[in-house]
């Protein structure tokens, strides 16, 4: 199926508040990518939709009289890797967490005791890779993140969750800034959502993120949502978010970065970056004392300058090669971009490396000399096509 948009997009900056007082719900049999992604995703608002995972091979097979079959997922996935999380022990400001197998895990769930475990950032898609057990939703088609690790790190952004009722996901932001998707297979989720900045109200005297969102009040600024059994969460950039199980549930997850919030994930990353200058300005006088930063900005936010370069440069390539052979436009999860969007997608990459092309990291390091090469192989392709998207922000 092919995923487009129309010839009038508008992107608002989305470090922008959004008025929203609610938590739209729709319906899948009604709503159009293009809709979606004009009201929702280009916006960075939340929504909910319904009637999206009816088909899913998982839908018919690990659930049994609307909880999870538990025997079924044992004769399948016993061996896989997992990561259990222990909802009853705080680990800085996650919760304490061990790797096992999914045997270990539903030895676990079987037992009745008060200690509750959740299992998340379970790879299962990228561990059995054949196994076609859901669908990448055409609302959330353009992947960028997951087209890029599956490819090039053989790693990936994609999860199954299963947890009891009263296991819970403690108050966070998704990595990179990213968007992420949630799919209930079966069972039952309440979420707290905060809009961007809300999260500065939260903060205490020493500006940390409260761990559980009960110790603290937050009678401003956030949206409350409950989904059920084959409904899809939207969180957007930036939001922080708390998920309580309301019953036993499983569900399936993605984070990802598009066109939409690719600039937001490249402001975040220059920000960390600073962050990470001021905490080792001692020690500025060092050798290779930018390099230090770089490795040191790795492990906070997962990614590097030049890890963010390769990405980006993965995806302009890619684009500029659907340009040209329509065979290639066929993404990981099956479904095919349109002409327009691959434009848009460009036109961000564009604007992004345009000001990598500024930042001292790109002017001190050889490594990026071809980096002005690649933006004017953008910009031709641009120039050529960009007939539309006319109130680009």
């Amino acid at each position: 199926m092919e995923f487009e948009i129309n010839n009038n997009i508008e992107i608002l900056n989305q470090n922008c508040v959004i008025e929203v007082s609610s938590v739209p719900i729709l319906d899948a049999n009604e709503l159009s990518y293009e809709e979606f992604f004009e009201n929702f995703m280009s916006k960075n608002r939340p929504c909910l939709i319904r009637n999206i995972s009816n088909n899913w091979e998982s839908t018919a097979k690990w659930v049994i009289n609307g909880k999870p079959n538990v025997a079924y997922l044992r004769e399948q996935y016993d061996h896989t890797q997992v990561t259990i999380y222990n909802c009853s022990e705080r680990y800085y400001n996650s919760q304490k967490c061990q790797e096992g197998t999914l045997e270990q895990y539903l030895k676990l769930w079987e037992k009745d005791n008060e200690t509750v475990y959740y299992l998340k950032d379970w790879h299962l898609k990228l561990q059995c890779k054949n196994d076609n057990f859901y669908e990448v939703p055409i609302y959330f088609a353009s992947d960028w993140l997951n087209e890029y690790f599956i490819q090039c790190r053989n790693d990936d952004y994609r999860f199954v969750y299963m947890g009891k009722q009263g296991s819970w996901t403690p108050l966070h932001t998704d990595v990179f800034n990213s968007f992420s998707w949630s799919v209930n297979i079966c069972g039952q989720k309440k979420w707290i959502f905060f809009p961007p900045s809300e999260e500065k109200y939260l903060k205490d005297e020493l500006n940390n993120i409260p761990y559980d969102i009960k110790d603290t009040s937050y009678s401003r600024g956030y949206l409350e949502a409950i989904q059920n059994s084959g409904e899809a969460i939207f969180v957007p950039s930036g939001w922080y978010h708390q998920v309580w199980n309301l019953e036993d549930t499983i569900s399936i997850n993605h984070n990802w970065i598009n066109a939409c919030n690719i600039n937001t994930m490249w402001e975040c990353l220059k920000t960390n970056l600073e962050m990470t200058k001021r905490e080792i300005d001692d020690c500025k006088e060092m050798d290779n004392f930018e390099e230090h930063c770089q490795t040191m900005l790795e492990a906070l936010f997962g990614m590097n300058f030049k890890q963010f370069f390769e990405f980006l440069k993965f995806i302009a390539e890619k684009r500029m090669a659907m340009m040209t052979n329509q065979s290639e436009r066929q993404l990981f999860h099956g479904h095919f971009i349109g002409t327009m969007h691959i434009v848009f997608d460009l036109i961000c990459i564009k604007n992004v490396l345009e000001d990598f092309i500024n930042c001292d990291c790109a002017k001190m390091n050889d490594y990026y000399r071809n980096l002005k090469v690649l933006v004017i192989e953008v910009q031709n392709i641009v120039c050529n096509n960009n007939t539309f998207i006319k109130n680009l922000k």
